[in-house]
């Protein structure tokens, strides 16, 4: 019976550190799952912070670049990428809600119903235990009165042999061991008594308490064990339920890359920068050792020749790979705030006196500042309303584009003010629906917003007109001036925002430069005063202080410029705004 009690003891611990072990089992698989969870969700996060980092940067549709298909499919590889991240999100919320918290409650279940049958299997081993302890209790006792009677019923046998015991003393001998021989036997009947009864618990234990609380233990570990192998294929179910969406997201990423079309990104950057403007011709050399004939400088200078189909094959590639200029205005005074120069538009030609002394001048004044700021590109031009800054196919685009939006505007508030007609209709021919002349200042004011705009409408149109018109005057001044097709109407240098690659005919401005700085300077037509300070630091200009007097040596043609000279013989440009000029009578 020992032995079986030991038995039992070592198979309950058994079963109970069996039991205990596939608990820690589920807690350390919730606790791997959460940790997962946690990686899922960091990782959604990061690729949420890289895909918002990098989509604020192409965030404006007003940037050119936009309408590109490379620029428009990042846009959509960090579009898909928000997406992705969003998956694995969902992800970490699904490992979160079906295997930790899920397994978490179930494990607490299944320990409160562990603790259940260890206490049930306690309190059978205790009573079990109690049972053997009367058991053992009773039968020493059986053998202790068993000796006892043995040796009463000795001491009385031995009595009885005795000579000298007097009959008295036999009969008490006799008594005393029937006495412990009646003893005896009642712990001999209790000794009985509790090994049956012991017996009995002891089968129940065996094989009916102890067998019940372990199948209900096996019952719980594999409820267990099944549960947590569901927590497995959950763990890859989760995932494989994104997948779908997974894929489409990376087939969109696929998709995006496809779509870049090379061709059509470079015509889109063609048609969004091309100039317009007429490449000129080549100027002829002058033979000056032979002396200069008058004739052969007529033909050769008298009229600049202008290549037309050239250019216009090449103009887009001109404006195409050219940067923009982010260069500062010239620095003003201090305390005085003067006008920009308000461009008139392009000077006009002025070939009606001498063709030779003309070009001369022209070269001599215009082209070696024009060219060496060709090269430097110091100054940006001036932002204007009618776009005479920007290239002649540009402006034109910008002008039908203000245009269209002005036309949407009118429409906009033609429909307005045709309703509040409607309403004060309405109004007057049922007054109890609302007072006319409450519509009236809405009215008005719709009215003066319609007069504005068709003001604005017919002084695009105008300038629209004037561009698509204006093509001779822009190949005589990109000619005669710049030999770039620069259309600044604001700067003498005629760059007006863009650095391209210096042509080789500036060699030949250059060499016209130096071989006309030696002659002679052509007279001033009047005085200007200076009332600001200009500094001068783009080339072709002059700078000059506030109060100065200086020379006029030719005045504005209406590019708001306004040639001038010191008494040292230095030339250049000066803003007309700047100065209060006295022409000579």
């Amino acid at each position: 019976s020992e032995r079986g009690t030991e038995t039992i003891y070592d198979q309950y611990d058994i079963i109970e550190k069996h039991t205990q072990s596939g608990l820690e089992l589920v807690e350390k698989y919730v606790k791997f799952a959460k940790e997962r969870t946690e990686i899922e969700q960091n990782y959604a996060k990061q690729l949420r912070n890289l895909s918002k980092k990098y989509n604020q940067k192409r965030s404006s549709k007003d940037e050119p670049e936009c309408r590109l298909s490379s620029y428009q499919a990042f846009l959509d590889i960090l579009t898909e990428m928000n997406d992705y991240a969003g998956q694995r999100e969902l992800i970490a919320e699904n490992l979160m809600m079906n295997i930790c918290i899920d397994l978490t409650k179930y494990l607490q279940d299944f320990k409160q119903e562990r603790k259940t049958y260890l206490m049930d299997a306690k309190k059978a081993q205790q009573s079990l235990e109690s049972t053997y302890k009367q058991l053992d209790s009773s039968k020493k006792r059986f053998e202790r009165e068993w000796r006892e009677a043995e040796r009463a019923a000795q001491y009385a046998e031995k009595t009885d042999q005795d000579i000298n015991a007097t009959k008295a003393d036999v009969e008490k001998a006799k008594q005393q061991a029937h006495m412990r021989a009646h003893v005896a036997d009642e712990c001999k009947n209790d000794y009985a008594a509790q090994l049956q009864k012991y017996n009995k618990e002891q089968n129940q234990f065996y094989f009916s308490d102890m067998p019940l609380i372990f199948n209900k233990l096996q019952d719980l570990d594999e409820r267990r064990i099944q549960k947590l192998a569901q927590g497995y294929v959950l763990f890859s179910d989760t995932e494989k339920h994104v997948m779908p969406i997974i894929g489409k997201c990376l087939e969109g990423i696929t998709k995006a890359g496809t779509n870049v079309n090379e061709k059509n990104d470079s015509m889109i950057v063609i048609e969004q920068n091309k100039s317009g403007f007429e490449r000129p011709g080549d100027l002829e050399f002058e033979d000056y050792s032979q002396g200069i004939n008058r004739a052969s400088s007529d033909s050769s200078l008298g009229t600049p020749k202008v290549s037309v189909d050239p250019w216009k094959k090449k103009t887009n590639n001109f404006w195409l790979f050219s940067k923009r200029s982010k260069l500062s205005s010239p620095v003003l005074a201090p305390f005085s705030t003067p006008p920009a120069p308000s461009p008139n538009g392009p000077p006009s030609p002025k070939f009606g006196r001498d063709p030779l002394s003309y070009c001369l001048k022209e070269i001599n004044k215009t082209v070696k500042p024009r060219i060496s700021s060709f090269r430097t590109l110091r100054r940006s031009p001036t932002v204007t309303e009618d776009f005479a800054h920007l290239p002649p196919e540009q402006r034109r685009k910008r002008l039908q584009q203000k245009l269209d939006e002005i036309c949407k505007e009118l429409q906009k508030e033609v429909d307005q003010s045709e309703a509040l007609g409607k309403m004060k209709d309405v109004y007057e021919k049922n007054p109890q629906m609302g007072d006319p002349a409450s519509l009236a200042s809405q009215i008005n004011q719709t009215s003066q917003n319609i007069e504005r705009l068709r003001g604005e409408q017919s002084k695009y149109e105008t300038w629209l007109a004037e561009a698509g018109g204006r093509g001779d005057t822009l190949r005589y001044k990109a000619h005669s001036f710049n030999n770039n097709g620069a259309n600044d109407v604001h700067s003498p240098d005629g760059a007006y925002s863009d650095e391209s690659t210096p042509d080789p005919s500036q060699a030949i401005y250059a060499e016209f430069d130096d071989d006309f700085e030696d002659e002679d300077l052509a007279a001033p037509i009047g005085k200007c005063t200076a009332m600001y300070n200009f500094p001068g630091a783009s080339e072709g200009t002059i700078a000059m202080q506030e109060g100065e007097v200086l020379a006029v040596v030719e005045e504005d043609k209406g590019d708001g410029w306004t040639r001038v000279r010191r008494n040292n013989g230095d030339e250049g440009y000066i803003p007309t705004s700047y100065v209060t000029i006295t022409l000579n009578k």
